[in-house]
């Protein structure tokens, strides 16, 4: 039988069942697996999903596709998968606060159904002007970061190159997310 992504994220579950740690989980999977075993930052990839009990967008069978990366970002998708579990974790912290969200100009953020539906949870949109991509917090600080950071690496799958951007992403320590923010509040601020 030919081992597949699901059996190791199962097989993972497991070990955090056990109470083992990230190392304990990454060293028994390769003494019991050897070469067949996912690589060390994918399997910290979904350790640390799984411990957090998160589901990857991949397990929830409305996706239907191997990866999110394969899949087109509709509105459908945005409203019905995406924004209840980000609104959320929002409203777990704290319920009664007011959300306010900051999007792009995509498709699927700027539809009509889009708009309803956050109409709907009460969620306040912050205007993004046309063109200006450098007023995302992705655009002028995530991305770049994360790209210097896998500059030259090489992947066998989508799915290690997304888990290594994943684990890249929650490796950025605190300090930098702070002054990311501070400089996007200046640059909303000058684009107003």
């Amino acid at each position: 039988m030919e081992l597949n992504r699901e059996h190791f994220r199962a097989i993972i579950y497991y070990n955090i069942q056990r109470q083992l740690s990230q190392q304990e989980c990454l060293a028994e999977l390769l003494s019991v697996f050897g070469n067949e075993a996912p690589h060390q930052p994918t399997i910290f990839s979904w350790y640390g999903e799984l411990k957090r009990g998160r589901v990857s967008l991949s397990d929830d069978p409305r996706v239907g596709a191997p990866t999110t990366a394969q899949r087109t970002v509709t509105a459908d998708w945005y409203t019905t998968i995406c924004l209840p579990k980000v609104i959320k974790e929002l409203r777990k912290i704290n319920p009664e606060r007011r959300i306010i969200l900051h999007q792009d100009n995509a498709s699927s953020h700027t539809a009509q159904k889009t708009r309803q539906y956050l109409t709907k949870e009460n969620v306040e949109l912050l205007d993004h002007p046309p063109y200006s991509p450098d007023l995302g917090p992705k655009d002028f600080f995530a991305f770049p970061k994360i790209k210097n950071r896998l500059r030259g690496q090489r992947f066998q799958s989508p799915e290690e190159a997304v888990d290594a951007f994943k684990n890249s992403v929650l490796d950025l320590p605190a300090n930098e997310w702070n002054k990311c923010f501070e400089n996007w509040f200046e640059r909303m601020q000058m684009s107003c």
